[in-house]
């Protein structure tokens, strides 16, 4: 009965936090996609090299103190120390504040020593655009740590939210107004690091907002919930000795991977500029072709926030009840879903790269980001699977392993980039090429660990075979559809201006929706049909025997 009910709630937990995300990511994406279009090539790696230092410093300082918050206030609560869980929060707040302010000096005052690490000195407006957003966003991480130890995850998934919103509306508003010939700048050759400045505002504005929220709500369920306690709290130092006892490790794990990036971002830059003599200018026009595609990479993998976050509990629970099978039914069936979601996702980027960069970024350079996106498709389904992965290890007890496989998967990803970006038939390319090999690295490092620390989970054929040939025949046949749709409209006549074998935008837009609906059909189709998904992995969703009924499993 227990067994059947962790399973039932396994994702139930999250459902709040996971719908949160899922909006963040929607509006994200249409954040994106029209910003990049209106930035151009040089404002998107602008745009880009400045968010990739923002990004580490921010994992730094917020990765691991609000699970360490949460955990601490979640137990205080349980077990009625009031005094305590205040402490606890008000020395997390401290602490969350002080890192905050130190990256803030560093990205405000450091702003041209960073972007000239990054190889591209244009970057530096918007990094300190971004300075004031890792102060606001470490008190907010303080205070939905505290909410989420509560087991309130709705006041986290509101506040993301009207950060997304923000970004979206005054980012958007502003970058377009700055590109506007209207506006006046000083040397015209900065306004497009000026317009990516201006979007990194909205994301600023977007924190300020969002704390704004989450201090009302403090202060709201503060008073609401306080009760009376008479225990005596821990003294500060040791409280901060317990935070950071559970915060280092996840943040050295969290922030291995926007580290990497930040290296690939300057080493890819450094080796078009000084390997194969471009300008700056050139660089940064040639690496946003790259920003566009790797926007679009990373899509997938945000949407396994969630699960990952429900896998550790799930295991853990099993393996406290002593039920290793039961932990390897668990994983098998994650492996299998997290396969399931990606492969069609990864695939589907594959199959239709061109088409989608055409689609959605059309002011790019189609013969570079298509070929790139076609390459970062596959290396998507790699992420999400290594992010599955790692969350089992940790599950099972072997927290530092992800890191020692994630610092291979970059080393090998860094050489590669060098390699590669320096033979001038490759240049860019290598930069997508390195991120498939690292996270191939990875994955298949963590597949072999995780067969020796879970060997009950069994043959990796039979959890990735059926969704491999499911998502192969479903990209086999988008690639088809596309292309007979693609030649019907040819000749109806919707061809673009100056050539009579390119689709006009609007017929290219056709012809995607089109072999998107039938890779869904299709993949669906097989899906049911190879029995790629038992009754046991459904039993893991919410309502699960409600969808095997209709499924007739």
């Amino acid at each position: 009965m227990s067994e059947r009910k962790t399973k039932n709630t396994m994702f139930g937990g999250v459902a709040i936090l996971a719908a949160g995300i899922a909006i963040v990511k929607v509006i994200g994406a249409l954040f994106k996609i029209p910003l990049f279009n209106i930035l151009g090539e040089e404002g998107s790696t602008d745009f880009y090299n400045a968010y990739s230092i923002y990004a580490v410093l921010l994992t730094i300082a917020t990765a691991g103190l609000p699970v360490a918050l949460s955990k601490t206030v979640s137990e205080a609560n349980t077990l009625g120390n009031q005094n305590q869980k205040q402490r606890v929060f008000r020395v997390a707040l401290s602490a969350f504040l002080t890192v905050g302010i130190v990256f803030f000096l560093i990205m405000w005052f450091g702003a041209d020593w960073l972007a000239a690490a990054m190889n591209n000195t244009h970057a530096a407006p918007g990094i300190k655009a971004l300075a004031p957003a890792v102060v606001c966003v470490g008190c907010l991480s303080a205070f939905r740590g505290y909410a989420q130890g509560h087991m309130n995850m709705t006041p986290t998934s509101v506040s993301q939210i009207i950060e997304a919103l923000c970004k979206l509306v005054l980012g958007l508003a502003l970058a377009a107004v700055i590109m506007s010939p209207l506006f006046p700048v000083a040397v015209e050759e900065e306004r497009n690091s000026l317009a990516a400045a201006g979007a990194i505002v909205g994301v600023t504005a977007g924190t300020i907002l969002a704390l704004a929220y989450m201090v009302t709500n403090f202060l709201h369920t503060r008073t609401r919930t306080a009760a009376v306690s008479h225990d005596v709290p821990l003294p500060a130092g040791r409280i901060l000795k317990n935070l950071l006892r559970i915060a280092i490790p996840i943040t050295l794990s969290t922030s291995l991977v926007p580290l990497i990036n930040v290296l690939d971002n300057a080493l890819v830059q450094g080796r078009l500029q000084d390997a194969l003599g471009m300008t700056e200018q050139a660089s940064r026009a040639l690496y946003g072709n790259y920003t566009v595609a790797i926007s679009l990479y990373n899509l997938p993998s945000s949407f396994m926030t969630a699960l990952t976050a429900a896998i550790i509990p799930a295991v853990s629970a099993a393996l406290i009840r002593g039920d290793r099978k039961g932990s390897a039914q668990i994983t098998g069936s994650v492996l299998r879903i997290t396969a399931l979601l990606s492969i069609p996702m990864g695939v589907g980027l594959l199959a239709l790269s061109g088409p989608i960069m055409r689609l959605l970024y059309p002011n790019y350079d189609v013969t570079l980001t298509g070929p790139m996106l076609a390459v970062l498709g596959p290396a998507s389904v790699c992420v999400c699977l290594v992010l599955v992965c790692n969350a089992v290890l940790q599950a099972n007890g072997y927290v530092s392993l992800p890191i020692i496989t994630t610092l291979l998967g970059g080393a090998a990803k860094l050489t590669a980039n060098y390699l590669l970006v320096s033979i001038p038939e490759v240049h860019v390319f290598g930069a997508p090429i390195g991120t498939l090999l690292c996270y191939a690295v990875v994955l298949v490092l963590d597949l072999v660990a995780l067969k020796h620390i879970v060997p009950e989970v069994g043959s990796y054929l039979r959890v990735f075979a059926k969704p491999a040939f499911a998502g192969a025949v479903m990209g086999g046949g988008a690639w088809a559809a596309y292309g007979l749709v693609e030649r019907l409209l040819i000749a109806a006549g919707m061809t673009g201006q100056g050539s009579a074998q390119v689709l006009s935008r609007a017929g290219n837009a056709v012809a995607v929706v089109c072999a998107i609906g039938v890779a869904v059909i299709l993949y669906f189709a097989l899906v049911l049909l190879t029995r790629a998904i038992s009754k046991e992995d459904l039993l893991l969703m919410p309502k699960g025997e409600k969808i095997a009924k209709i499924l007739r499993f």
